[in-house]
């Protein structure tokens, strides 16, 4: 006879491989590193003493790989928060200014999706609500795939766009606002507890593209959490039983974040702060007109290459919040 805990046993097995495998994908890339750069001390030596270029080339060569593999375990060492490795909601809200707005939000959202794709990371469009133009007022997508959130919650407040408008005929400059929120996919054994009497259900019809199917049918799922007042819709799946999974596990997240939040006392740019959406705000700026220029508030980060940024290279943005975040921790635990 079958243990009646034999699937939570296995649950919790499985748990700990994971662990084990995220612990030893951090030491073993160091204890490499060392052996690394003992032998390239070895060589250094060897190339000085008998003056030879050829090795001392190859040194060369070799200190500038492993420069860049020392900065990837850096990476993550910083990454150390539990919920770090996780998937990740990332879900982008159009600010006051209409088509400009909704414009600016689906570039940001492109913007995302394709640095997902560069990193390796699947995506999933969760739902989404088109601009009465043009782009969309917000969208919710789910990036599956180790650190996905630890990269991505460096991106979360507000986005500031600076451009020469492609919907004013005056080709005047306008300036768009876009609030970006990211929480983490919870993991089974994280305990959030929705209870139903909390919630509101709301089923409707699946807006925008999707074929004849999902626009006949109530299929489009929305939650809303009374106590919080957080709200969350999913379309992505024709089954209203598969939208209204993944719209739980989506609430269980924002809750969890809220929680973690208040208890940290940084609410001001994920929910209370969500109507501000506006100068002041802002994260971070991408200036396209008069100059091109994308500045980090927060880590004076910049680069003038904002062609690339938009198209998804926005890696080095991450890493410099990364370090900004371990310097204050270490600046706080100083004092």
């Amino acid at each position: 006879m079958k243990d009646p805990n034999f699937w939570d046993n296995q649950k919790r097995a499985q748990k700990i491989i994971q662990k084990v495998k995220r612990l030893k994908s951090l030491v073993e890339p160091v204890e490499e590193l060392e052996e690394e750069m003992e032998e390239l001390q070895v060589l250094t030596e060897l190339g000085e003493e008998e003056d030879d270029e050829q090795t001392l080339k190859e040194v060369s060569r070799r200190a500038g790989k492993l420069q860049k593999q020392v900065s990837q375990v850096e990476m993550k060492s910083m990454l150390s928060e539990p919920e770090d490795t996780s998937n990740a909601f990332l879900s982008v809200q159009a600010g006051a200014g209409g088509t400009e707005s909704c414009d600016w939000a689906q570039m940001l959202l492109n913007m995302y999706n394709k640095w997902a794709e560069k990193e390796g990371y699947d995506r999933e469009l969760v739902e989404s609500s088109a601009g009465d133009e043009a782009g969309i007022k917000n969208a919710t997508m789910k990036v599956s795939g180790e650190y996905a959130y630890g990269y991505l919650k460096a991106e979360r407040g507000v986005h500031r766009l600076v451009r020469i408008s492609p919907f004013d005929s005056g080709g005047r400059r306008h300036t768009s606002f876009v609030a970006v929120d990211v929480v983490p996919e919870l993991e089974d054994d994280i305990d959030v507890e929705l209870d139903d009497n909390d919630l509101q259900e709301d089923f409707m019809r699946s807006s925008g593209p999707g074929g004849q199917h999902v626009n006949r049918t109530a299929s489009a799922v929305r939650l809303t959490h009374e106590p919080t007042g957080i709200t969350v819709r999913c379309q992505s799946e024709r089954s209203q039983h598969k939208n209204r999974r993944i719209a739980r596990d989506l609430l269980r997240s924002k809750l969890y974040q809220h929680k973690k939040q208040q208890r940290e006392k940084e609410l001001d740019n994920v929910y209370d702060d969500k109507g501000q959406i506006a100068w002041g705000n802002q994260i971070r700026s991408y200036v396209l007109e008069p100059y091109q220029m994308v500045k980090d508030t927060r880590t004076d980060h910049e680069t003038g290459k904002t062609e690339e940024v938009l198209e998804g290279n926005i890696t080095p943005f991450m890493e410099a919040y990364l370090r900004w975040k371990l310097e204050q921790k270490t600046g706080a635990a100083d004092d």
